[in-house]
């Protein structure tokens, strides 16, 4: 899986940026629901679910889903969808459902709504489970089912998430205690094997972090109870539900984003948590839709018409490209303009993942910001 370096910025109480290397993710555009059955009306309810699914993939945010053109579309859906399978897991059927690219593209544009690329940042979780005394930082291997609850998220809004092996590689850099006290360098050391881009530290306790008002409240309700034991059948018996407190922090050089949550439901708990760390990171990292940027660049060595043509076709398939236009061709040398789906950034980056076309950099020249960058197309 090829990585890349690029600069992802956090606006907040200030601008904090944190070299991040990205991934890329190869199913957007695809999405599986459960079903009861495979009759025509279910089939036709789960083809509208998944098309969400993969608007919320694609746009990163829950909101867009209330976009009227998105909308419109869901209720449409025969447009969009190239084909769709069904396929059990643990018993349960479901539909997998994919969608035209292109066209899905073409309605964020059509809404006037960003939408977020293949290129993603990878994001290491450190999940700690507290269940009274006792503690435990989860891995994939954990007899939990807390890991499935964050692959699951992760298949759904198409976030890159890692977990710790907790093998004794793990175990040897970092302890219980450094993750749980959220303590900084340790933490990024134990990482560093992951090639952690991003990494949160999560938290979710049914006892220590549960608010002192909310352990007195429960006191006061087992007080009334004890109050009550002898009444027989007069008493009417209180259920109290358990509570559980979640919590989680995302690194970024310097500074520390974080927010807190308390419920009932440790699966909801997880999720909501990741969705707030999701919708974080996208609103620093998608592409516009909306604001074209044109490009140019130089190909020094197109020694034939296959490479023209290799070339050409490389830079349209690039998430980050609209539209490609060849402007000029001199011996071996051509220069492409590009209309480019958000920053020239955001461009540069996802050339540096597929490494099929390399900058050249006079390491003894002057540095030119206004120099038209020259690359040499080399096949992986």
């Amino acid at each position: 899986m090829h990585k890349y370096l690029i600069a992802l910025c956090f606006v907040a109480y200030s601008a904090v940026c944190i070299q991040v290397a990205a991934v890329e993710v190869n199913d957007l555009y695809q999405a599986s629901v459960p079903v009861d059955s495979q009759s025509s009306k279910l089939r036709r309810e789960a083809s509208e679910k998944a098309l969400q699914a993969v608007m919320l993939k694609v746009g990163g945010e829950q909101s867009v889903l209330d976009n009227e053109v998105l909308k419109t579309a869901v209720s449409n859906y025969n447009n969009y969808i190239t084909k769709y399978r069904y396929h059990t897991k643990q018993q349960q059927l479901y539909l997998l459902a994919s969608f035209n690219e292109d066209k899905v593209n073409a309605l964020f544009q059509q809404a006037q709504l960003p939408l977020w690329g293949r290129l993603r940042p990878q994001v290491l979780l450190w999940l700690i489970d507290e269940q009274g005394l006792t503690r435990e930082i989860m891995a994939n291997s954990s007899s939990s089912s807390l890991p499935e609850v964050v692959n699951d998220f992760s298949s759904l809004r198409g976030l890159p998430l890692v977990m710790p092996l907790m093998d004794l590689t793990d175990a040897t850099q970092v302890s219980l205690s450094d993750v749980w006290g959220r303590f900084e360098q340790p933490i990024r050391t134990a990482s560093m094997r992951y090639f952690a881009e991003a990494i949160v530290v999560m938290r979710l306790s049914n006892s220590s972090l549960l608010a002192q008002d909310d352990t007195l409240a429960e006191d006061a309700d087992s007080t009334r109870e004890d109050d009550n034991s002898n009444c027989g059948l007069l008493c009417v018996e209180q259920q109290t539900e358990q509570r559980y407190h979640l919590d989680w922090t995302l690194f970024a050089q310097s500074q520390r984003f974080t927010s807190q949550y308390q419920g009932s439901n440790k699966a909801a708990l997880v999720n909501q948590g990741l969705a707030d760390i999701t919708e974080l990171i996208y609103k620093h990292y998608a592409l516009s839709a909306t604001n074209s940027n044109e490009f140019v660049l130089e190909v020094a060595n197109v020694d034939s018409l296959k490479s023209y043509k290799e070339i050409f076709t490389f830079l349209s398939e690039l998430s980050a490209v609209n539209a490609v236009t060849l402007t000029s061709a001199q011996g071996t040398s051509m220069q492409f303009r590009l209309q480019l789906l958000g920053s020239k950034a955001a461009f540069m980056a996802s050339l540096q993942l597929n490494k099929q076309l390399k900058q050249y950099i006079d390491p003894l020249a002057e540095v030119d910001v206004d120099a038209i960058p020259v690359f040499y197309w080399g096949q992986q």
